[in-house]
């Protein structure tokens, strides 16, 4: 558990000494500002997993650049968190781009207009090689599909309306959609 208790000079220390490599004291300083840098994450972010992982992120850095740190120039904690507040900041900034930029193609996609020939030419042509494939199927495969795909029953439904066992109906309709997958791409 964090002690918040640990005086600023101390902490101060700790980072000098984290910085020449000493794994224990940078165990100090994480121990001592863990929270604090999580706290302010969480107020800028408002998203707990995000606030962990630039939690993380900062400490990690800590740890990499300890030895930029002056202690003339502040103390450990005001050093810490200025990174961790820059580090937050950054991450909200690359969302709000992100988000800009969904936005501006979503914008740039709704202008640009489609063949409608063309889509109902191809949407015709697809509809008649499956009807072609669905009539190559033996009854006992095509009558379940049907039933399933253009009438909208369910498995058990398919299974009462034709009086057979659904794990009979079940694996009919998967050999006839092993089949008319075949079929539609050519290979049957």
């Amino acid at each position: 558990m964090p002690d918040a208790s640990v005086p600023q000079e101390h902490v101060d220390a700790l980072l000098s000494r984290a910085a020449a490599g000493d794994h224990a004291a940078f165990a100090g300083v994480y121990d001592a500002l863990c929270d604090a840098v999580m706290g302010l994450a969480c107020r800028i972010l408002r998203d707990a997993a995000q606030a962990e992982e630039v939690t993380q992120d900062v400490m990690i850095e800590v740890w990499r650049t300890a030895d930029r740190f002056r202690p003339e120039r502040g103390s450990a904690k005001a050093w810490v968190l200025t990174l961790a507040h820059r580090r937050t900041v950054d991450r909200v900034r690359a969302a709000q781009a992100s988000a800009d930029r969904e936005q501006r193609a979503g914008v740039l996609g709704a202008d640009r207009a489609f063949d409608e020939v063309a889509e109902a030419v191809e949407a015709h042509d697809e509809r008649r090689r499956l009807h072609r494939c669905l009539r190559r199927l033996e009854r006992p495969q095509r009558v379940p599909l049907v039933l399933a795909y253009y009438q909208g029953m369910t498995c058990l439904e398919v299974a009462a309306s034709l009086s057979t066992p659904e794990g009979t109906v079940k694996s009919r309709m998967r050999k006839g959609l092993k089949q008319l997958r075949a079929c539609l791409e050519g290979r049957s």
